[in-house]
């Protein structure tokens, strides 16, 4: 018998694919990445990146929430930007949603993302202790 637990809420996006918002195994919970897309219109948000890593962040906060949790669980983050110049907007983006201890951390600079998207993120999320 699995422990695997598919997580799906309608304050973020709808997976664009095959795969699901995010899948708790134990305590664990796998997020999947999150692009600015507004969760009513499936649209994106403006193009400027303030705008696009707050609705990330606000996103995959709605994930951790669906999941039992909230981005303060969040042990590990991928950041995906195409362009690493915009790396310390969204670092003061970060500061807006988390606070010390703040996750492990990856940013990679990538071609091009769904959508035309600037910016994803996905993460890695332990409940409890």
């Amino acid at each position: 018998m699995s422990n695997k637990a598919i997580i799906q809420t309608q304050k973020a996006p709808g997976a664009i694919g095959p795969y699901s918002q995010a899948i708790k195994a134990g305590n664990t919970v796998y997020l999947s990445g999150q692009i600015p897309l507004d969760p009513q219109t499936m649209e994106l948000v403006s193009g400027d990146i303030e705008d696009q890593a707050r609705q990330v962040f606000t996103n995959l906060g709605a994930v951790c929430e669906e999941a039992g949790g909230s981005l303060q669980d969040i042990v590990k983050l991928n950041l995906y930007l195409v362009d690493l110049d915009n790396f310390i907007v969204v670092n003061k983006i970060m500061e807006e949603f988390f606070t010390a201890p703040h996750p492990a951390r990856a940013a990679v600079g990538v071609k091009a993302l769904p959508k035309r998207s600037q910016f994803e993120a996905d993460g890695v999320m332990v409940l409890g202790d």
